[in-house]
């Protein structure tokens, strides 16, 4: 087996042409820079010098360890180098996991001011429902995630109150319940329901709600589609339940009608997740600093219209 230590002071020697110097790169003693590299043509029963005056020069088997060798230490030049620029930024990737409404919503003006702080770090963002990104933590996929917090007994994860999103009854336009301005359970008991899939905080939710009831959703579709829910709803196929911020255009435009529940009130909680036993990227460290300082520290129950409200003041389009 090569010893690199031995091969080193070899490779210095070779490349400067004196022990003297070599001992100063190495930041050793000159006889311990010779003692190297005796121990090594011992070892391997071969010579690397011949010696004429005070001129070093690298015999036959000298000149192809010396080219091998000045391979390996380009190599370790560019694998300091790459860590080095990691460490400080100058390239990276962070991979972020985040659910379909807040990925569509607000993550692109998070992102947005990310990039021009860090304009040489890669990402990658991926969607998904809340238990689903929750499960790329535990998989090492995905760094840090922004999810609807779930009821997750899972000690590794650490969780970080992000937003809190109102939830809202979502109709077609000419649905005969939209003339009223507030809903009752029992105008919708027996409505069809197009529910959020399997892993969806909002799902939890609205289960949760029939249940108060002791009622049992009348479930036509699921799905994890946000749009497809939407475009479903506009077409008179049911009703359902989503986020304010998902619908917000649709309800401006007037494509929809949202409604609330008399006297009950459904917030979905959003929160800032990552591994607690995984020390972040410094990449991931520099986002998490960024989504503290811009939101989370200042209201993280504010909702996304006063996030986006404070992402816009602190840092102008036109900048």
């Amino acid at each position: 087996m090569i010893n690199l230590n031995q091969l080193r002071a070899f490779y210095t020697v070779a490349k400067n042409g004196s022990y003297t110097i070599a001992a100063k790169k190495l930041f050793i003693s000159q006889p311990a820079v010779t003692a190297q590299i005796k121990l090594f043509e011992k070892y391997h029963d071969l010579k690397l010098f011949d010696k004429y005056g005070r001129k070093l020069v690298l015999t036959h088997i000298g000149k192809r360890l010396f080219e091998k060798a000045e391979r390996i230490f380009s190599i370790e030049d560019e694998i300091e180098n790459t860590l080095t620029q990691r460490m400080e930024l100058n390239q990276g990737l962070l991979e972020i996991g985040c659910t379909k409404a807040y990925a569509k919503h607000i993550m692109p003006s998070i992102i947005s001011v990310f990039h021009r702080a860090y304009p040489k770090i890669k990402v990658i963002l991926e969607e998904g429902s809340s238990m689903a990104m929750i499960n790329s933590l535990r998989d090492f996929k995905n760094e840090v995630v922004v999810v609807a917090q779930m009821d997750v007994n899972d000690s590794r994860i650490q969780f970080i109150p992000f937003s809190q999103e109102e939830i809202v009854i979502i109709l077609p336009v000419n649905h005969p319940l939209a003339q009223k301005k507030e809903l009752e359970f029992h105008d919708i008991v027996q409505e069809p329901v197009i529910m959020k899939g399997k892993g969806s905080g909002t799902r939890k939710k609205i289960l949760g709600l029939y249940k108060k009831y002791n009622a049992v959703p009348n479930v036509f579709m699921e799905s994890n589609n946000t749009g497809f829910i939407i475009d479903l709803v506009k077409r008179g196929e049911g009703i359902s339940f989503l986020v304010e911020p998902a619908i917000d255009q649709e309800a401006k435009e007037k494509k929809l009608i949202s409604r609330k529940l008399k006297d009950i009130k459904m917030f979905l909680d959003v929160s800032f997740g990552y591994s607690k036993n995984t020390p972040l990227s410094p990449a991931a460290r520099a986002f998490y600093d960024i989504v503290k300082a811009s939101f989370i520290e200042a209201s993280p129950r504010g909702g996304v219209e006063s996030i986006m409200a404070r992402i816009l003041a602190a840092h102008p389009q036109n900048e």
